[in-house]
C-alpha cells in the first residue's frame, strides 16, 4: 500500500535547505525563491526556529540564519567521507593538469551534490563549491550516472522512464567512457564527467570537468575524457583496496 507522503514535512525541509544555502534571509525572499505561500513557508520558518535549526540573524529586519545546532549532525556518512578524502587528490590533479574546474559529485535521491572541488587558477572560469546542488538530468554529471542506474533509479531521476533520446545519450557514454554536455545546461559551457564504482561495481560519483566552450573545445574531448576517466577508475580502484584492507 502507498504510503502518503508529508507535504508540510517537505515545505519544512525545503525552507532549512533554502535557508543553508543563502542565510541570513527573510521570509518573503524564501516565499519567492520557493515559488510558495508565504503564510505556509512562514509556518515553516518558526517551527523551524521552535525547533531549533534556525535562528534570528543579526542586523535590521527580520532575517533567519542557521543555528549551531546543525553541526551536530553536519557530517557525512563513513563512506562518502573515505570517498571525498580519496578524491581530494584526484581533483587537485586534474585540475593541476588542464586548469580547469573540477570537481567530484554523488547522487542524492534525485539531483547531485557536490563533495569536493578544485577551481580553476583561469580570471574567467567556472565556480563549484562543496554542497552545490546539480538537479538536471542533462548536465553531464547526470549523463554520467544514469547510463549505469537501474531502470527505476532512472525514472527517479528523469522524473519519467527514460525515451529514445536518453537511451542514445547512454549508449554515447558508454561507448566514449564519459560523458558530455556542450552548452545543454548553460551556453558557452562544457562539463565532461565520468563515472565511478563502488567494490559491487554500482555507480556512487562522478569526476567532473567544467569551463568556458572556447578553452574546452571538441578537440580536447577525448584526452579530457581520458584523463577523467584514469582519474575515476584510479577513485574505484582505490576504493575496492580499501574494502579489501578493512
Amino acid at each position: 500500500m502507498a504510503v502518503k507522503r508529508s507535504q508540510s514535512a517537505i515545505r519544512v525541509l525545503s525552507v532549512l535547505e533554502a535557508v543553508a544555502a543563502r542565510h541570513p534571509i527573510g521570509v518573503s525572499a524564501l516565499a519567492r525563491l520557493l515559488d510558495d505561500d508565504r503564510s505556509a513557508v512562514n509556518r515553516a520558518v518558526m517551527t523551524l526556529v521552535d525547533a531549533g535549526w534556525i535562528r534570528p540573524a543579526h542586523g535590521p529586519g527580520s532575517r533567519w540564519e542557521l543555528s549551531p545546532r546543525l553541526f551536530g549532525i553536519a557530517h557525512l556518512p563513513d563512506n562518502l567521507n573515505d570517498l571525498r578524502a580519496r578524491g581530494r587528490a584526484v581533483v587537485d590533479r586534474v585540475r593541476d593538469r588542464t586548469d580547469e574546474t573540477v570537481f567530484l559529485a554523488v547522487p542524492d535521491v534525485n539531483r547531485f551534490l557536490v563533495i569536493e572541488s578544485a577551481e580553476s587558477p583561469h580570471a574567467l572560469r567556472m565556480s563549484s563549491r562543496v554542497g552545490q546542488v546539480f538537479q538536471s538530468p542533462d548536465s553531464a554529471t547526470g549523463r554520467a550516472l544514469l547510463p549505469y542506474f537501474d531502470a527505476d533509479r532512472q525514472a527517479m531521476m528523469l522524473g519519467r522512464a527514460p525515451d529514445a533520446h536518453d537511451l542514445a545519450e547512454f549508449a554515447a557514454t558508454r561507448a566514449r567512457g564519459y560523458s558530455l554536455s556542450a552548452g545543454d545546461v548553460m551556453p558557452g559551457v562544457t562539463n565532461l564527467a565520468t563515472a565511478v564504482f563502488d567494490t559491487r561495481a554500482e555507480p556512487v560519483a562522478c569526476l567532473v570537468l567544467s569551463g568556458p566552450s572556447d578553452r574546452v573545445t571538441p578537440a580536447r574531448h577525448a584526452d579530457l575524457g581520458a584523463l577523467l576517466a584514469e582519474g575515476a577508475a584510479w577513485l574505484s580502484r582505490d576504493g575496492a583496496r580499501a574494502s579489501a584492507v578493512s
